[in-house]
């Protein structure tokens, strides 16, 4: 392996200043309620209303503003979201078994009842991000989602189109909170009029200080995963479209600054003429001030011998988007096994997963694709398991377990056993 293009050592993506602030704000929430997040959304937000949960009436408003045509799309989305779902949530089952005679074993798939969802602002107000946490969890049986969005400085609203997308995708609430402080008070509640009653689940993207919000309340609720600024793989051969590959490149890398795009080949001659074009769509591009950045600072290129150190150093990036663009991207699908979502052929472009071709884009960052996959429907089903024995059947089963029970020194065991064989 070769690298055509190196990125500088990157540096620490939390910092102690994060942690310690995310630390206290979710103390002060914790002890004070709604009063530290009004605190606190006045001092981010510069909003600190009466009352943080939308009602009716402002969601109506909001929502009469629409353009029809963006509302399309974004229904557009949401169908192809829960189809998807659905879909999935089928492969999930009931069933029991007769394990030995009198003994019967089975599982069971039941919803998480309440989950928090986390839609971001910053940089852009993405439209899918309600879709893929809310809609899903819906699909999955969730009986009460809560949804929380900053609010855009200076206009003391949400932003109307992600709005739009929560209501549709199935919101049951919905809070004009940002930040750590949101996150803080989805896992404890609040008091209020209504109240917020706490969730037993927080999913959704975000950035640094929500994402440290998200690994410091990871056991006070549980999380979907800890993301962190995006990341693209392309694999590519001499086959591939230059400028297909550097479009799909610039795409990922203008989400922010420090988002990392990569792109793995055989063929030093794509290498240059990807670097070319990138120069050069950069030129035209409009967000080429985080785009330029991304790629100075984390793009890198690697050129490799053939097919199998292409899978070998992409299974070690582990990227959380991985493009196929060769002669035979199914021959990679067959072997490839680290990823957060993979896109097979020219066609197949990381931007339509990010906005909602059906597969969720909230999904594993910083290599861990090595050992998890992204939010998906099974994320909100807890798959529990549970068994019943015949009286016969104690005749069976107790005497090898009251041995092992004995051999420990569990003597409670092996009574609470021995008593049933009496």
């Amino acid at each position: 392996m070769e690298y055509f293009k190196k990125a500088p050592p990157q540096p620490a993506a939390v910092t102690q200043e994060i942690q310690d602030t995310v630390s206290q704000i979710i103390r002060d929430v914790e002890r004070e309620g709604v009063d530290a997040v009004r605190r606190y959304s006045e001092r981010f937000d510069g909003f600190a209303p009466a009352e943080f949960r939308l009602s009716e009436a402002d969601i109506r408003t909001q929502l009469g503003t629409l353009d029809e045509s963006v509302t399309r799309a974004i229904d557009f989305s949401i169908a192809q979201v829960k189809h998807f779902a659905e879909a999935q949530r089928r492969t999930l089952i009931d069933f029991e078994e007769e394990t030995l005679p009198g003994v019967t074993i089975g599982q069971k798939q039941i919803p998480v009842q309440a989950v928090g969802s986390y839609i971001p602002g910053g940089r852009y107000p993405i439209l899918a991000s309600a879709v893929m946490t809310i809609g899903v969890p819906k699909v999955a049986g969730v009986e009460r989602i809560v949804a929380c969005a900053p609010i855009q400085r200076g206009t003391g609203r949400v932003n109307a189109l992600q709005l739009y997308g929560m209501v549709h995708s199935g919101a049951d609430e919905i809070y004009a909170i940002g930040g750590a402080q949101a996150l803080a008070a989805m896992a404890f509640g609040l008091d209020g009029a209504p109240p917020l009653a706490a969730v037993d689940m927080i999913v959704g993207a975000g950035n640094a200080y929500v994402a440290e919000a998200k690994r410091q309340l990871f056991g006070v609720v549980g999380i979907d995963l800890l993301a962190g600024p995006t990341e693209i793989c392309i694999l590519a051969d001499d086959s591939a479209d230059p400028e297909f590959v550097a479009a799909d490149l610039l795409a990922q890398a203008e989400h922010g600054t420090n988002s990392q795009s990569v792109l793995i080949t055989t063929s030093r001659a794509l290498a240059e003429a990807v670097t070319r074009e990138i120069d050069c769509q950069l030129a035209a591009l409009p967000t080429a001030d985080a785009a330029g950045a991304s790629w100075r600072d984390y793009g890198e290129i690697l050129l490799v011998e053939d097919d199998e150190e292409m899978v070998r150093v992409s299974d070690q990036v582990a990227s959380e988007h991985l493009e196929v663009q060769t002669r035979d991207p199914e021959w990679y699908l067959a072997r490839l096994k680290n990823y957060g979502s993979l896109f097979l052929g020219r066609n197949a472009t990381v931007a339509y997963g990010d906005k909602g071709i059906g597969t969720n884009h909230v999904l594993p960052t910083g290599r861990a694709a090595r050992y998890t996959g992204g939010l998906w429907v099974g994320k909100f089903i807890k798959t529990v398991t549970w068994q019943r024995v015949s009286d016969a059947a104690n005749h069976t089963v107790a005497p090898p377990f009251i041995t092992m029970a004995d051999t420990e020194g569990m003597v409670g065991h092996a009574d609470s056993m021995r008593l049933r064989v009496r």
